[in-house]
């Protein structure tokens, strides 16, 4: 008797745990003076979508170590985030193995995500946008103001985003297009892609390449240690081209006439091509470096590039 007594809640407790598994959602909130929202998945697939209602939806299903669903309007904010039960300490399953959900909500509201090896998808949103994820994947269209999107080894991929753009993926691919407004790229073993409208553009990695396809620039920077830098941009008067690499490939071209002043050097057996005038390099006396220096047009921007070890073309 005693030992069904322990057994019989033990199997009830067991029963009631795993009606939760895989529980469908469909909840709904009518905003009250609602600023921001947060949400937090540990795994699984989460789509963002902003539209014209004052109303948050949640729909899809939850995992089956989920608790459950916090759905809630705490101030001006709404947090809505998957609760994992207390004894499931591994978070890094697989995404396919996570929570699916698609969220609708006013677009002119700020949104904040959280996840580990959580995939992302978030579009149509005007408010500014934070979004954080481990190993998971962000895809990210159309948002407009204050913009961030960082993952550690999961891939970035954006499109028609405008404002002050942040990306940035460690092990993981960035790829921008049609953006505007302010870029900023960072990776450390990715790569890095973008065709983008933006006026000031920041572009960094260590040992993966930059490619960048640019319209009317105002000011690039530059840096990059064992990948190959390329671009292609039109500099504006009063522009600003800064760039440097260690043991990489520097690679400028203009789509057409760029009146600048340009001083470029290289070192450490480094070497400079000039395609846009006659002039050439000029080797050190002592050492394996050279230097370049010349002016086109009115020379009003500004092109300076450097390197160690590594080459810097620049041509139009």
């Amino acid at each position: 008797m005693n030992i069904l007594q322990k057994v019989i809640p033990m199997m009830l407790f067991t029963a009631t745990c795993s009606s939760f598994a895989g529980e469908q959602i469909d909840k709904s909130l009518i905003l009250d003076n609602v600023s921001s929202v947060n949400i937090e998945n540990l795994r699984g697939h989460v789509t963002v979508i902003g539209w014209d209602k004052d109303t948050i939806t949640v729909k899809g299903e939850l995992e089956d170590d989920a608790e459950g669903l916090i759905f809630k309007q705490q101030g001006s904010s709404v947090k809505i985030k998957v609760e994992l039960e207390s004894n499931k300490h591994n978070y890094w399953g697989g995404n396919d193995n996570g929570s699916e959900l698609i969220i609708h909500m006013p677009k002119n509201i700020r949104v904040s995500f959280d996840g580990v090896s959580s995939d992302i998808n978030i579009e149509n949103l005007h408010a500014s946008a934070e979004i954080k994820t481990v190993s998971g994947r962000i895809v990210a269209k159309n948002l407009s103001e204050r913009i961030e999107l960082s993952s550690v080894s999961g891939d970035i991929d954006s499109k028609k985003l405008s404002g002050k753009i942040s990306l940035a993926s460690v092990s993981g691919d960035v790829t921008d297009r049609d953006s505007s407004g302010r870029l900023s790229l960072r990776a450390v073993s990715g790569e890095i892609d973008a065709k983008s409208k933006a006026k000031e553009v920041t572009a960094e990695n260590v040992s993966g390449d930059i490619q960048l396809m640019l319209d009317d620039v105002d000011e690039l920077s530059v840096s990059n240690v064992s990948g190959d830098f390329s671009a292609r941009l039109s500099l504006n008067d009063n522009g600003v081209v800064k760039m440097s690499s260690v043991s990489g490939n520097l690679a400028l071209k203009f789509h057409k006439n760029v009146q600048a002043s340009f001083k470029l050097s290289a070192s450490a057996g480094g070497d400079i091509t000039n395609k846009i005038t006659k002039q050439k390099s000029q080797k050190a006396k002592y050492g394996p470096s050279s230097k370049l220096r010349f002016e086109t047009g009115n020379a009003n921007a500004s092109v300076r590039a450097s390197t160690v070890s590594g080459s810097i073309r620049v041509s139009h």
